[in-house]
């Protein structure tokens, strides 16, 4: 088990109704989706903070950071996310200035602009009323709401607006990538096939249209690639450090410049999510394309589907999330040299990244003279046998010299890891 990495911590006044059930929301966003519960225990944990904790109508239990550890000497989280829900209830116990709901929402305040890198805070609004013109509005009103504003009609829900802000809001905390906001690189084709038609331009633009709903920003080379730029070593340079949004229509997988545009945000180890959006047919697809998370794009009434859209969106920043947290877990690893993870694949390997990771290691020269078997440790869901078995067979063939384990974590633990 390795140190904590980000504990969010859900604050709200027992008496909003609407809080446990948008604090249950979040919970279960975090810890029972399949998305986080691939990286190692401890990676990201949700407390509540609502019921009183030292008498009747007083606040709950403090929010632990390493600025304000726990008593007990349990090692706070590297980094806190603080979601205060704002309600009526809330604001009404915080505008004494001597109440003990005051200080305790100040303190939130104080900790965050004592240690921004370390510690946010992301208010959600429960009702207008909680923040206009009261002492709750004035004391977290600085900071940018989650799910502000209402959802788009027809393509999702507030759940989803809040659950994909707070995640994209956590990751650029968390990011160990300089960056002022998540990107997506759209990765397309502009040829269609003939039984396409203007569908694939029409889904295109779609995306373009979803993103610009939220708060992510796009990568699109019609837009970004500037007269006069190296466009090679534009498109280059950004798949290689922004989450890809391949969208995956019928000519999509031929085309040379979408396979390079996917290799080289695999083999740097970014977020990629796969589109569908296939009309008729491929003729016999790409290899390069597989082995990433899935979205299904369809049409209803002649119409490409926002929801489908939005699906693909929050993955993606899930994803960003993901593997924020386990270059993290990655670092901490120092600590327990016992691990011995030659390398943490950010996602499970293939033999696209495989290759790349063994070629980079053989002109290090650093494996000279080495015999045992080099671990490889990725986020589950493991690799099934067979898949195993074929990354195994092909390091041998290698001059690597050496063989490799392929794990994940509760692999690892199995072993006593």
């Amino acid at each position: 088990m390795l140190p904590p990495i980000l504990e969010i911590y859900v604050v709200w006044h027992p008496g909003d109704r609407q809080g446990a059930a948008t604090a249950k929301a979040i919970f279960e966003h975090f810890m029972q989706g399949p998305t986080f519960s691939g990286v190692i225990g401890g990676g990201v944990q949700v407390s509540f903070r609502s019921a009183a904790w030292d008498g009747p109508g007083r606040p709950p239990r403090p929010v632990y950071s390493e600025a304000s550890p726990a008593p007990n000497g349990i090692r706070p989280a590297r980094f806190v996310a603080v979601v205060p829900l704002l309600g009526t209830e809330l604001a009404a116990s915080v505008e004494d200035t001597n109440s003990a709901w005051h200080a305790y929402i100040a303190t939130v305040r104080a900790t965050e602009e004592a240690g921004p890198e370390q510690f946010g805070v992301f208010p959600y609004l429960l009702s207008n009323g909680a923040t206009n013109g009261t002492q709750l509005g004035g004391i977290l009103g600085k900071y940018q709401f989650v799910a502000a504003g209402e959802p788009e009609q027809h393509g999702e829900d507030v759940q989803s607006m809040l659950c994909r802000d707070l995640t994209q809001g956590i990751a650029q905390l968390i990011s160990p990538d300089e960056m002022d906001r998540l990107t997506a690189f759209i990765s397309h084709t502009k040829r269609h096939s003939y039984v396409e038609g203007e569908d694939v331009d029409a889904l295109v633009g779609l995306v373009r249209d979803v993103i610009g709903s939220t708060r992510l920003k796009e990568y699109f080379d019609a837009s970004d690639l500037q007269p006069g730029t190296d466009w090679d070593a534009a498109l280059t340079q950004n798949a290689g450090t922004s989450a890809m949004l391949a969208i995956r229509t019928d000519l999509y997988s031929s085309r040379t410049w979408c396979q390079r545009e996917v290799a080289i945000a695999k083999t740097h180890g970014m977020p990629v999510i796969m589109m569908d959006a296939i009309g008729f047919g491929e003729e016999r697809g790409s290899f390069l394309m597989d082995h990433v998370a899935r979205v299904a794009v369809r049409k209803l009434d002649g119409q490409w589907q926002k929801r489908d859209v939005y699906r693909a969106l929050n993955l993606l920043v899930d994803e960003c999330l993901k593997r924020a947290l386990w270059m993290h877990q990655r670092d901490l690893a120092r600590e327990r040299p016992e691990l011995d993870v030659a390398w943490w694949a950010p996602h499970a390997p293939e033999p696209l990244t495989l290759s790349h990771w063994i070629n980079a290691r053989i002109a290090q020269g650093i494996d000279a003279g080495e015999e045992d078997d080099l671990r490889i440790l990725h986020p589950d869901p493991p690799l099934g046998p067979d898949e195993r078995e074929v990354l195994i067979n092909y390091a041998q063939t290698t001059r690597l010299g050496r063989g490799i384990d392929i794990m994940t974590p509760r692999q690892l633990a199995t072993r006593g890891g």
